[in-house]
């Protein structure tokens, strides 16, 4: 009976690896040294599917794995219905918050009611936390290389993911507002948990003893 975990390249694959080491799974190449998409393991029943971040949650939900490591963003943005969401890995964090440029006063708009531009990947987010505060925004979506929008006038504010805050400083952006924390989550098929429960049950109990020795 074979598991197979769905993971992104990057940030989430590397931080995911300490906690496959708890549950006894090493991976058996690097995948950014690597073209292979489907990654054994020392494992023979386990193996790692490699797929846009964006993706994995309808990996799993479909059932082309039977586990992913997802984070809150992409959850929230593209949905996490049928997934069953045991464990928040606190891995890699951010913030979900609004940018503009420094010259812009942002708070001055929202109390006159002015109609926002925002430039976001993340449409469902921004979209929300605007309703929520009442505030008239137009949505630009965007795929990338979100500080260019205020830079360029094709938007007054963004909505996007910030670490260190670095990119923003480097392109005159300052944060107004933090929408919320993001770390990733641990998802799940519901009809593996049933078929394979023994297995999938084991690496999700690792997984948990090594993040609450971590936190």
């Amino acid at each position: 009976m074979s598991i197979t975990l769905a993971l992104s390249k990057g940030r989430i694959f590397d931080e995911t690896l300490p906690l496959l080491k708890a549950a006894g799974i090493a991976v058996a190449e690097d995948p950014e040294k690597s073209r292979k998409l489907i990654i054994g393991t020392n494992r023979s029943d386990v193996r790692i599917v490699l797929v846009r971040a964006t993706d994995v949650p309808t990996y799993v939900q479909h059932g082309g794995a039977d586990l992913g490591v997802v984070g809150r963003d992409t959850l929230l943005e593209h949905g996490g219905q049928g997934l069953y969401q045991p464990l928040d890995l606190k891995i890699a964090k951010c913030r979900m918050s609004v940018a503009v440029r420094a010259d812009f006063d942002y708070a001055g708009a929202v109390k006159q009611g002015s109609r926002i531009r925002v430039a976001t990947k993340y449409t469902q987010i921004a979209r929300d936390h605007f309703a929520n505060k009442g505030v008239h925004v137009d949505l630009i979506k965007l795929y990338g290389s979100m500080e260019l929008a205020p830079l360029t006038g094709l938007a007054d504010a963004i909505v996007d993911l910030v670490s260190t805050g670095s990119t923003l400083k480097a392109n005159k952006l300052v944060e107004v507002e933090q929408i919320m924390q993001i770390s990733s989550r641990l998802v799940v098929n519901q009809a593996a948990l049933k078929l394979k429960r023994e297995p999938i049950r084991a690496i999700i109990d690792a997984f948990e003893r090594a993040v609450g020795a971590s936190s």
